[in-house]
């Protein structure tokens, strides 16, 4: 047993008064008002822990005192795959079905309307290796001398800087732990301090399941834990850094490392995996050295270092939008604020509900950078090893939603793991649509693993949606609608939605009923039969021609336009109006006024997609949604707080949101479905965004949704296509000022009902009034890129 002194490693030694400061910040306990707190440790994770993420890395802090616990998680820590002990096929058919597909289109044609249970038996098989996302384990740090007395005890989660703190009194010290997860090193760290010196003392320990093998040693107050999944021999590492400011420190036999006697001490960690995105193999490199140099890096930056860091990086993508209800913050824990919403006074009401759209946008942060994975069903949060739906890539909505709020919420950088991960599945996509479908391009249908899992199982509900591959390339689109970037649009999107027409050019057929190209075998997920031409299958179809045809004369590929343009104008639009006024489900009418589905996934065309442009197609979509109701879980309750708003019914999605809170939001704010599903998160976030800003007709619409219950506020820096930045001021309902400010030199169109009063639209960099072509509530001028333009009312 060595002391600190004796046993710390030159490196350590040199740069320990950097690591820790000479005195305790004893204030880190006060956080800002966009902040979850709470009075007393969690006793759950799902409900109440608290998390912190780096994109690649997740903790879930739970602040018990005793024994402080924080769930780890490293995004590609992944049963399945090649070298599974279940074996493993890519979803693809393992013995050749030349006529299956044709022979399910056949009898679609005669019968119209299939079972599933019949068409997964003819096109399914069951799942092999699939994997699920696993836990890593979890990092304990036991006191040395349980308090007694407790006192004054807050764990919060300061939104605006991503630290989370716990504090409090015990014998006359006050207490202090910090944590945050660092994009900027790629660790997680953390700091205990007291206000009185020699108080702090713990040991460092991590604890895994049992389904791997697994090592811990300890050298030089650094505890390595590494081994192996049994499933699938997937290589795994952390190393751990403790180092105490005074006192001493021990290196123990089972690889934990204690702290005896401390005035502070910080704990330094990574992780890693040799998961690599590479088909068909998805192996490299041996974490070991990685996890070493990143954590000796992280040392020598020290406490004050790597917290600056940190929050430069954080805060250079949160601080953009800031947004004011009137909101009134009440003296009360988060959980409290949640339980007592549906009763509170509205100013109280507006604080959880700005809270939780900042949450939204905290948690995409911290669960998508650039170089990891992207977002799965729990983000990078998870504490099991058999997690629900394997918190894996389900594309028939989720994933897709988890990046709605990316662009309109001014985290566009957010979408690029998105990227790699799509660009990454078109190699094992173009065997599946080579092997089953006998097509070009690339499929991916219902879900998908980090291994290229892009064919099927037999789940009928779900097992099949080739127009996934079509939805995630909307995002492509998107992401270059949002910022101009003309190199994304030419070398990452736009290959990407060719090979993904090619796939439906080579694979619509001919519906005998009318001539029409239509999707079959086509389903409504996850609602009724499988027929040919449903609803949201034609929209995703349309959406990703619509867009080749927009994008092809600009990457100089007119030709392959034309031939989609030809396509589009015989494709069946999926938008047919029925008996009772609804928008179709189905290409026949099918639909029922009583069914209440949680899925209203023929409204795909109203959102995320804009195809349903004139009065009674938006009118069909209000008769659809009105007849669905209100209820369902929390993805589904966010997806119709979007689509009220794009109806421009602020009231209607108000209530929405109000439901998801009362009824789909766990303690820590969590969205559930249940169980804990992140998409509800980012889906509440995207529809608030537009409620308040909306851009999808090439018109920067300002307010096109604001409840009732919103009456005066303010926000910054949301996006519209085009890249506008959008700034609003309102009270009393109605819009007081507006400033957008330009990425582009050329028109600009802004819509609110400013303009239809007294107004004055000005440039700020020359502060010359502007003339603009008032037409109604909208008024177009011409922008140049980088300048700001406001207008009030005079």
């Amino acid at each position: 047993m060595n002391t600190l002194r004796t046993t710390v490693p030159a490196l350590v030694t040199i740069l320990l008064s950097a690591l820790t400061p000479a005195a305790p910040d004893v204030g880190a306990t006060a956080a800002g008002p966009l902040s979850l707190w709470y009075d007393e440790p969690a006793a759950d994770w799902e409900t109440r822990s608290l998390p912190i993420g780096s994109g690649a890395l997740g903790g879930g802090v739970f602040g018990t005192v005793a024994k402080e616990r924080i769930q780890l998680n490293e995004k590609t820590l992944w049963t399945g795959g090649p070298g599974s002990a279940q074996g493993y096929d890519f979803g693809n058919w393992t013995s050749p079905r030349p006529t299956a597909i044709g022979d399910a289109q056949d009898r679609i044609d005669r019968e119209r309307r299939v079972a599933p249970s019949a068409i997964a038996s003819a096109l399914g098989q069951p799942k092999r290796g699939f994997g699920s996302y696993q836990t890593f384990g979890e990092l304990g740090l036991t006191l040395t001398t349980p308090p007694s007395g407790v006192t004054n005890y807050r764990r919060d989660l300061d939104l605006g800087r991503a630290v989370a703190t716990v504090a409090y009194d015990a014998g006359g010290v006050r207490y202090t732990r910090e944590y945050f997860a660092s994009a900027a090193d790629d660790v997680l760290v953390a700091r205990l301090s007291a206000n009185r010196p020699g108080r702090i003392g713990f040991t460092a320990a991590i604890t895994a399941p049992d389904n791997r093998s697994k090592r811990t040693t300890a050298s030089g107050g650094r505890s390595t834990f590494a081994g192996a999944l049994n499933d699938n021999g997937l290589k795994f590492e952390s190393q751990l850094q403790v180092i105490g400011q005074g006192g001493s420190r021990t290196d123990n036999g089972d690889g934990s490392v204690t702290v005896a006697n401390a005035d502070s001490a910080v704990v330094v960690l990574a992780m890693g995996t040799d998961y690599a995105a590479d088909y068909p193999t998805y192996r490299g490199a041996d974490p070991h050295q990685r996890v070493r140099s990143t954590v000796d890096a992280a040392v020598a930056k020290g406490w004050n270092g790597l917290l600056s860091a940190h929050e430069q990086d954080y805060r250079a993508l949160f601080d953009r939008v800031r947004l004011d209800l009137g909101q009134q913050v009440p003296a009360i824990p988060t959980d409290d604020l949640l339980a007592g919403y549906a009763t509170a006074a509205p100013a109280t009401k507006r604080a959880l509900e700005v809270l939780y759209f900042q949450y939204g946008r905290y948690l995409l942060i911290s669960s998508s950078r650039a170089g990891s994975l992207p977002a799965n069903l729990q983000g990078v949060w998870n504490n099991s090893t058999s997690p629900p739906w394997d918190a894996d890539y389900h594309v028939n909505i989720n994933l897709q939603m988890n990046y709605w709020p990316a662009e309109t919420t001014n985290l566009s950088e957010t979408t690029a793991p998105l990227f790699d991960y799509v660009d990454e599945m078109r190699e094992p996509g173009a065997v599946t649509a080579r092997d089953m479908f006998g097509n070009r391009g690339w499929v991916v249908n219902n879900e998908t693993n980090p291994f290229g899992f892009t064919g099927v199982h037999n789940y009928a509900q779900s097992f099949w949606f080739p127009e996934a591959g079509a939805w995630l390339a909307q995002h492509y689109y998107e992401h270059y609608l949002f910022t101009g970037d003309q190199a994304f649009l030419r070398d990452r999107a736009y290959p990407v939605l060719k090979s993904l027409a090619q796939f439906w050019l080579d694979e619509l057929r001919v519906d005998p009923r009318d001539g029409k190209l239509v999707v079959t075998p086509s389903y409504s997920p996850e609602n009724g039969d499988f027929s040919a031409g449903a609803a949201m299958s034609q929209q995703i179809v349309r959406n990703l021609f619509a867009n080749v045809v927009d994008s092809a004369g600009l990457v100089g590929d007119a030709a392959f336009g034309d031939e989609v343009r030809q396509a589009l104008t015989r494709l069946d639009p999926g938008t047919r109006i029925g008996s009772w006024g609804q928008l179709q489900e189905w290409k026949e009418d099918w639909d029922s006024p009583t069914d209440t589905h949680r899925h209203v996934s023929h409204l795909f065309g109203l959102f995320p997609g804009n195809q349903l442009t004139t009065p009674a197609l938006t009118n069909a979509a209000r008769v659809s949604l009105t007849a669905r109701g209100d209820g369902g879980t929390g993805w589904s309750k966010a997806w119709k707080i979007n689509f009220w708003a794009r109806l421009l019914d602020g009231d209607h999605a108000h209530k929405m949101l109000s439901e998801q809170l009362t009824g789909s939001t766990l303690a820590n704010l969590w969205d559930t479905h249940p169980p804990f599903q992140i998409d509800g998160n980012f889906g509440a976030t995207s529809g608030v965004a537009e409620m308040l800003l909306q851009s999808q007709n090439g018109v920067v619409h300002v307010l096109p949704a604001l409840p009732s219950s919103w009456p005066s506020g303010s926000y910054t820096g949301l996006k519209a296509r085009g890249g506008t930045t959008v700034d609003v001021r309102w009270s009393g309902g109605s819009a007081t000022e507006i400033g957008v400010t330009a990425s582009k030199n050329g028109p600009l169109t802004v819509r609110n009902d400013l303009f239809r009063t007294g107004h004055r639209l000005v440039d700020t960099t020359t502060g010359q009034t502007v003339r603009a072509a008032v037409d109604g509530d909208s008024a177009t001028f011409t922008a140049r890129a980088g300048r700001r333009y406001v207008v009030t009312r005079t």
